[in-house]
């Protein structure tokens, strides 16, 4: 991103070469995550949200870290142990160390990627960033995953969804308002892929550390150009319906790997869920 220091500090709306312009002023959810993580692709609008937001639950960071821990290892073992060489990654967030498709062309250099955001800024850096192995294929569609044709018909033009496709949602359904049915959306999706995929959640969680969330979600939702929807475990559960769960199931962020992995009392309060499942039966 080539955006100056008097820019970054004024906040101004920002032009980089080939890129759309984009308003610094006003914090953006993929920025706010980008810097919770260590990144650099921030801004202080961006530092200010995510700060308030720390004040209130400090284990922020530490959810960024885990759950980009458990999209890797996720993708890893879908690529490995269990055969899958498409991936549609919806929501993908601003580039980092270890994204999908590097993950499963390690695993598989023919794995086949689509990634699909409606934020251009980071469709641009995505184009940038992150390019295929030789033998795999990778794709960027700039779509509202609300409108699940336009991905369906985007993502098919790389991916044949005649043949099982792992479907991501790390971090982006709480993004989406109960008045627009994100189970609809997940729905449509796994509707069009056939037995043998797979969908894979990461949602924010209403009920861990349920009294500091409200105050949480007001300092993110006054600051943030998108409102997060935090919600329950059972709610969460809903997305996963008709699915068989697999490996630990639908669990706390902090319980997905064994006890002697992660530091309990430190991931305890992370406000998150993550869940994978598989679909059976027939296809589409």
């Amino acid at each position: 991103m080539s955006a100056s220091q008097d820019e970054r500090a004024a906040g101004a709306p920002v032009v980089a070469a080939g890129q759309p312009v984009f308003d610094t002023s006003v914090a953006n959810p993929a920025r706010i995550w980008d810097y919770w993580l260590g990144g650099k692709d921030h801004f202080e609008a961006d530092r200010e949200a995510a700060d308030k937001v720390i004040e209130v639950l400090p284990t922020m960071p530490l959810l960024a870290r885990l759950a980009r821990r458990q999209q890797i290892e996720t993708v890893r073992l879908l690529a490995g142990r269990y055969g899958i060489r498409q991936f549609l990654d919806i929501g993908t967030g601003l580039p980092t160390a270890d994204n999908t498709h590097e993950i499963a062309q390690r695993a598989a250099p023919g794995a086949r990627i689509v990634y699909v955001d409606n934020d251009p800024v980071v469709i641009s850096h995505a184009r940038a960033l992150l390019t295929s192995s030789p033998e795999g294929a990778t794709d960027y569609l700039q779509a509202d995953l609300r409108d699940t044709a336009a991905v369906l018909t985007g993502a098919a033009r790389t991916l044949d969804f005649r043949q099982p496709v792992a479907v991501l949602f790390m971090g982006v359904l709480h993004f989406v308002p109960d008045a627009d049915d994100p189970y609809r959306i997940v729905a449509r999706m796994m509707d069009a892929t056939v037995a043998g995929s797979y969908l894979v959640i990461g949602h924010g969680a209403s009920d861990i550390q349920a009294d500091a969330v409200p105050e949480m979600m007001q300092r993110y939702n006054a600051r943030s150009s998108a409102s997060l929807t935090l919600r329950t475990r059972d709610q969460v559960a809903r997305f996963f319906d008709g699915l068989e769960l697999i490996g630990p199931g639908l669990v706390p962020l902090s319980q997905w790997w064994p006890a002697d992995e992660v530091d309990a009392g430190a991931a305890s309060g992370v406000i998150g869920y993550c869940g994978m499942a598989r679909k059976n039966g027939g296809g589409a």
